[in-house]
């Protein structure tokens, strides 16, 4: 059996101090990542304005048809952003961007699951 030297073992544990350190370092950047408050009430203000305006114009019908459903989507998608932005910081993320790979994933996963469920009603034999 080998033995350690007091000089090694004290260099072992000046490296592991160092290590926690570094660790404490990296967990306050991740907290610091997140947004403000400031950003947060931005992003609420815009979350309710996107979700008034498609209610205004359905409810008092200022739009219809083809107009209103651009409407709906348009701010469903601007809705979609903002929470991308706002409250899941997909803009401040380092790389590698997990959550963006995540994202596309699921998006891929969702459009195949529509896809599908229209496909399948619009060509399905059994039900005409």
């Amino acid at each position: 059996m080998a033995q350690h030297s007091g000089n090694e073992h004290e260099h072992e544990h000046e490296n592991q101090h160092e290590h926690e350190h570094e660790h404490e370092h990296e967990h306050e950047h991740e907290h610091e990542s997140h947004g403000s408050l400031k950003s947060y009430v931005i992003g609420f203000l815009f979350s309710l304005v996107l979700t008034a305006i498609p209610l205004m114009v359905v409810l008092n019908h200022w739009l219809a048809g083809t107009a209103a459903k651009v409407v709906l989507v348009g701010a469903a998608v601007l809705q979609f952003v903002v929470q991308l932005v706002y409250f899941m910081h997909l803009r401040e993320e380092k790389k590698p961007r997990w959550n963006l790979l995540a994202l596309i994933f699921g998006l891929i996963v969702l459009m195949t699951i529509v896809g599908g469920s229209v496909w399948i009603m619009t060509y399905n034999v059994v039900s005409h």
